[in-house]
């Protein structure tokens, strides 16, 4: 028997966990391992509510989690309730999926001011996270600057200007959206180091800024590069230049303006003891397509910045770790005899959701190759049995589908459910309290 222990129940996790039941069938037991009561990671916590035919990938994971093979085990974290080094006494293989939860910082002056905030914080406000539902970010300025060219900084300026009745079949929570309608915010600028060309947003996302209720989205014509030179992109990055060039040939009038800021890096955030303003330098690319400053420099009023520049794997201790990547320092998904990593965990932030189910058979695969017919440890016997002498209470997918029902019947009106927003909520949906 192998006994096979997977830390972090998001996409890469259960990838891994159908790729382990594929290759080693009866012969596997898998527990997927998670700090959170509630399993999926980045689909329930990071996925934006108003997207939801892509949280609907949690049917498949639901499909490999009911399986003999499988098991959930949440409400336990590595590092507070075992140790990496006691899970490998028990498991034949332990594989860290625990993706890139961790803000990058900014690092520049004024970026640990009251009002900045890192994507991962606010996204997590939003979608109710315990760890961050208790963020309040000021929205009463009308003001806000979201940093970043990537999807998610296009998912914080759409959740951030959107009316009322657009998150109308949305899992966005009760706190979040109560804030949102009494904003105040009337202005987002989503600044960039590099130009159109260089954007990593995708088409799908764009798009959808301009078809918002009451924001339009603006683009200076200045910053667009000649349109011959948009036949050398990808075909999915041409299409999303060919957004920006409709946005700026048709800006539209509404109350509130996504203002793109091209070819601008942030240098400094300063106010006195809050977030008031948000000073640029201009950038230009050099011969290699780096952003390299002009020495011109501008400042513009932000109430609120949010930090969309990336993620970084938080270290556990004992796992060695690539701090320059953020990402635990690995061969292909090796780590160390017995220990793996895979998904963000492995590569860094990077790829689609998709891109970890192949990431995910892969590790199966050398997990396979290493550990052969497996050594008879203990695997979960041992694991339940150090977990009842520490007093930590397991919560098992079963428990899950009663927090999964408690919320769905808690939903309002036309939305798919209402989150609890804290570990002492969730656990109490279990026994129906």
């Amino acid at each position: 028997m192998r006994h096979i222990a997977i830390i972090g129940s998001g996409p890469a996790g259960y990838y891994t966990a159908e790729a382990c039941g594929k290759a080693f069938g009866e012969e596997a037991r898998v527990d997927i391992i998670d700090k959170m009561p509630v399993p999926f990671g980045l689909i329930r916590s990071g996925v934006a509510p108003d997207h939801q035919s892509i949280k609907a990938v949690s049917k498949r994971y639901e499909a490999v989690a009911l399986t003999d093979t499988v098991r959930f085990v949440g409400n336990v974290a590595v590092g507070r309730d075992v140790a990496i080094s006691e899970l490998l006494e028990l498991y034949d293989a332990v594989v860290l999926a625990t993706g890139a939860p961790g803000d990058r910082p900014l690092g520049i002056p004024g970026d640990d001011l009251p009002g900045v905030v890192g994507s991962a914080a606010f996204v997590g406000w939003y979608n109710g996270h315990p760890e961050f539902a208790g963020l309040s970010p000021n929205l009463s300025g009308a003001n806000v600057a979201v940093i970043g060219n990537g999807n998610v900084a296009l998912d914080v300026a759409r959740i951030l200007s959107k009316a009322e009745s657009e998150f109308a079949g949305s899992d966005i929570v009760a706190h979040a959206l109560t804030a949102l309608t009494q904003s105040k915010v009337a202005h987002i600028t989503i600044a960039g180091r590099r130009g159109p060309h260089q954007i990593a947003m995708t088409p799908k996302e764009l798009g959808e800024l301009g078809h918002l209720e009451r924001a339009a989205p603006h683009v200076d014509p200045a910053d667009l590069p000649p349109p011959e030179s948009d036949a050398a992109l990808e075909p999915g990055v041409r299409k999303s230049v060919a957004l920006l060039r409709g946005f700026a040939a048709n800006p539209a009038a509404k109350p509130v303006t996504i203002d793109f800021d091209f070819f601008a890096a942030p240098v400094e955030i300063s106010g006195d003891g809050k977030v008031e303003r948000l000073t640029l330098e201009k950038t230009r690319l050099d011969d290699e397509g780096r952003a390299v400053g002009t020495g011109e420099r501008y400042t513009i009023d932000a109430s609120l910045v949010v930090s969309c520049i990336g993620y970084r794997t938080p270290p556990i201790e004992g796992v060695p770790y690539d701090t320059k990547l953020g990402r635990f320092a690995n061969d292909e998904g090796r780590i160390q005899p017995g220990l793996y990593c895979v998904g963000w965990a492995r590569r860094g932030p990077t790829g689609t959701i998709g891109t970890n189910r192949p990431d995910g058979y892969m590790i199966a695969e050398k997990i396979g190759e290493d550990i052969g017919a497996g050594s008879g440890k203990e695997g979960r016997a041992g694991l339940d049995r150090l977990m009842e002498g520490r007093g930590v209470e397991i919560v098992t997918f079963r428990d899950w589908q009663k927090i999964d029902l408690a919320e769905i019947a808690h939903a309002r009106a036309g939305a798919p459910r209402e989150k609890f927003t804290s570990i002492p909520e969730m656990v109490s949906a279990i026994s129906g309290d």
